[in-house]
């Protein structure tokens, strides 16, 4: 048989992953700082404040700090970095078959316009290319988690909050086990979503994003055999803190990327807390506990017009799985390398920007799928109408309460209660009847007949304000 003709797509500018086709729009923010044009131009910008910072301490003899206007010229090979500076640095690779390399040149042919050509050979003096891919990393990344990935996972958060506040009035049949069980209301359960997402912020916003600048094995060996009389080590840790950073004093070749797997981990547990919310909000539409809001002019089904397909929620728990399967794998494979250096964190640390993107697209997801939500209150009030049953622990723990207190008639709580409401439905007559039938304190009894599975919710309300 023939093979059916096609037309090649490969030679098209299409791309090839989700993240830069049809989710673009929702990751375009992380772009300028974890992709591999971003990296590139942070190690313009490394080797740039390198080459200032150097000469700012006239740490080599015969070098003085630059004047002003030079060093405005080269922060502008930073700020001018573009699409042509991307092309030109390819063709320069193209040659080197060294991306670092690529970059010192790329520098280099710019110093005699700005006037400081004779410094051509301070350009990544001292360095090994792990200095400048190091600290372009942590800039990148630090960047990005604090600029873009934050800011969106925050006002997730402050969302849920939101609904937290609203919500916290209505009460709302709890599933232990997937079975009927105490009743709390929908703002406490929010609540609990809020705090356990908040936490995992705090952790992710105390991130030490480490940095180091020492040479080929980490121990200033070349920095020393040059300039015997420079401190070095306060050279170094004043060069790094000043890119933002923490200096890390101790390393290899490379920088040992713990702080990145601590990163990674703190997010991915984030992530993972949200693929609960998920699935979570996922069971209550199911049940009717929400109603989603149609959108105007909005497919739910194919065939089925009927239909508002949970979307937004799914969506975000598959990419959630995605993004964590990368951190996972990010956070287990940094924190080695063979002896004092292998080149495998160059090919993991590529797909940090997939990483981030896919839980910020699902960050979003989860964002659009809250909005579009209605509380379903009447179906939340029928569902606790028909679980009397609830209120036996309520009946158990009074009895144990007045037994203690003296009264008569108050043996085996629990087994009498096991044989009113177990396998059994319980209406409010029948459950009032029995009440009545305990002999209970007046008081006790008062409660407990006012007590309603709607009503039978403790402190749940009040719980919320732990979120401020």
């Amino acid at each position: 048989m023939a093979e059916s003709a096609r037309f090649s797509l490969a030679s098209e500018p299409l791309a090839l992953g989700a993240l830069d086709g049809r989710y673009r729009s929702a990751v375009a923010p992380l772009v300028d700082y974890l992709s591999e044009a971003a990296l590139n131009r942070d190690r313009v910008h490394v080797e740039v404040e390198w080459l200032i910072h150097l000469t700012a301490n006239s740490v080599l003899p015969g070098t003085a700090p630059l004047e002003d206007e030079q060093v405005a010229a080269l922060r502008k090979i930073v700020t001018d970095f573009d699409g042509e500076s991307v092309s030109e640095l390819a063709e320069i690779e193209a040659v080197t078959v060294h991306d670092v390399k690529a970059v010192e040149y790329y520098i280099g042919r710019r110093l005699e316009a700005i006037g400081i050509g004779e410094l051509k050979p301070l350009v990544h003096f001292g360095c090994t290319s792990e200095d400048i891919n190091n600290l372009s990393y942590a800039v990148g990344i630090k960047g990005a988690v604090e600029d873009v990935w934050l800011p969106a996972a925050r006002a997730l958060v402050e969302q849920i909050t939101k609904m937290a506040e609203e919500t916290r009035e209505v009460p709302m049949l709890s599933r232990t086990h997937g079975q009927p069980a105490t009743p709390t209301t929908l703002g406490k359960e929010l609540a609990v979503i809020a705090w356990r997402l908040a936490r995992q912020l705090d952790r992710i916003g105390r991130t030490e994003f480490l940095g180091k600048i020492n040479g080929a094995t980490g121990t200033y060996a070349a920095h020393y055999a040059s300039v015997p009389g420079a401190d070095w080590q306060q050279v170094a840790k004043g060069f790094v803190e000043g890119l933002g950073l923490t200096w890390n004093p101790l390393t290899t070749q490379i920088e040992s990327h713990d702080w990145q797997a601590e990163l990674y981990a703190d997010v991915a547990r984030f992530n993972r807390i949200l693929h609960n919310v998920c699935t979570d909000i996922w069971s209550y539409i199911s049940i009717g506990y929400f109603a989603q809001i149609p959108v105007a002019g909005a497919t739910g089904s194919s065939t089925m017009p009927h239909k508002v397909n949970p979307i937004r929620f799914e969506n975000a728990e598959a990419n959630l799985e995605i993004s964590n399967g990368l951190l996972d794998t990010l956070a287990a494979t940094l924190v080695t390398s063979r002896w004092q250096r292998d080149l495998t964190d160059s090919s993991s640390q590529r797909n940090i920007g997939t990483a981030f993107g896919h839980s910020l697209l699902a960050i979003s997801n989860v964002a659009k799928g809250l909005d579009r939500l209605d509380v379903a209150e009447d179906v939340l009030a029928a569902d606790l109408d028909t679980n009397w049953e609830v209120l036996g622990e309520a009946i158990q723990m009074v009895m144990r309460a007045e037994a203690i207190a003296g009264v008569d008639g108050m043996e085996n709580p629990y087994e009498r209660l096991k044989d009113l409401t177990r396998g059994h439905r319980v209406d409010a007559e029948r459950m009032k009847e029995f009440v009545s039938s305990l002999g209970l304190s007046a008081d006790a009894e008062a409660r407990l007949l006012a007590l309603t599975p709607g009503s039978y919710h403790g402190i749940a309300p009040a719980l919320v304000d732990h979120l401020k």
